[in-house]
């Protein structure tokens, strides 16, 4: 049994592969226990959402910790999967029932759901991410706020900015403490920083977004990211190779590092520097670099051992 589930702010649409009947139930604490005791009286082979940008934690968590094979999907993945079959309509029904023929014709895999500790991290992190850019837009309006009539707003801006210096303090705090407070954490983020390049942000962002670092091979992980060149050849055509898709917060922190990494790291400057001797664009060696860096991380975690040039350069 293949389950589709649709999920919207205040209701879920539920639909089974080859059943065309459909079940609504609120997307509440009510509608997940309604369905808890419908899946588990009747164990589905995989439930499949969409990502809904927060509406569907809650039930996936509970479905999870039920241990149900429930798996959450990139929404333009299912889309174009039901554009390729014909289906251009959209409604709640009609999603629902596309994600249960997703789940039965492409059977994507389960992956571990993330714990509340790491969805807590996740959300401090996040809400660092939207300080910044309040931060940034305050510091840039103050900037241009010059000549008479504008010491009002001067005013405002300097009182917001000041406010957003202070919050976001208090958030890089709230994150040392909770990363502080998680052996496996506190281990990993101390393996993560002791490679040239990789501050805090990075090595937080890294355990919040990315938790299979240190389980998957090199590729697989550059795919997860984003980081893994793709082909564009047809026929006796031969197209540059091109990044697309993955996790573009984890592959943004990681350009960042690698952009450090290669003045400051030895072994990935002389990497780079290699590259660029040998006619490569810039951005494109940069970019080599970041693969290459979250290559060392990956081993670096596997294996539980801390960045030294020696064993990098094995």
């Amino acid at each position: 049994m293949f389950v589709g589930i649709d999920v919207a702010k205040d209701e879920l649409v539920v639909a089974v592969h080859e059943d065309v009947a459909l079940e609504t139930v609120p997307n509440d604490a009510r509608g997940a226990q309604q369905l808890l005791a419908r899946f588990t009286a009747m164990p589905p082979t995989l439930i499949v959402l969409e990502a809904t940008g927060g509406y569907e934690i809650p039930l996936v968590g509970a479905l999870s910790a039920a241990g149900l094979p429930v798996v959450v999907v990139n929404p333009r993945q299912v889309r174009d999967f039901a554009k390729a079959t014909g289906q251009l309509a959209k409604t709640d029904a009609i999603d629902a029932q596309v994600l249960a023929l997703f789940a039965a014709r492409v059977q994507p895999e389960v992956r571990p759901v993330p714990d509340a500790a790491t969805r807590e991290l996740d959300a401090v992190l996040g809400r660092r991410r939207q300080l910044l850019e309040m931060l940034v837009a305050e510091r840039q309006r103050l900037a241009q706020a010059r000549g008479r009539g504008q010491r009002a707003v001067t005013v405002s801006l300097k009182k917001h900015i000041a406010y957003l210096t202070r919050e976001l303090a208090m958030v890089d705090t709230e994150l040392a403490q909770l990363v502080e407070a998680s052996p496996v954490w506190r281990a990993k983020d101390q393996l993560l920083q002791s490679v040239p390049g990789i501050g805090p942000v990075v090595a937080r962002t890294l355990l919040a977004e990315l938790p299979e670092l240190g389980t998957l091979d090199r590729r697989a992980i550059a795919k997860l990211v984003g980081l893994a060149p793709l082909n564009r050849d047809s026929g006796t055509w031969r197209g540059r190779r091109m990044l697309a898709g993955g996790r573009a917060r984890v592959r943004a922190v990681l350009y960042m590092a690698g952009l450090v990494a290669s003045r400051r790291n030895p072994t990935l400057k002389a990497f780079y520097q290699r590259l660029l001797a040998a006619g490569k664009p810039k951005k494109l060696a940069l970019l080599a670099c970041c693969r290459k860096l979250l290559t060392i991380l990956n081993a670096m975690l596997r294996n539980a051992e801390p960045w030294t040039p020696t064993t990098t350069a094995a």
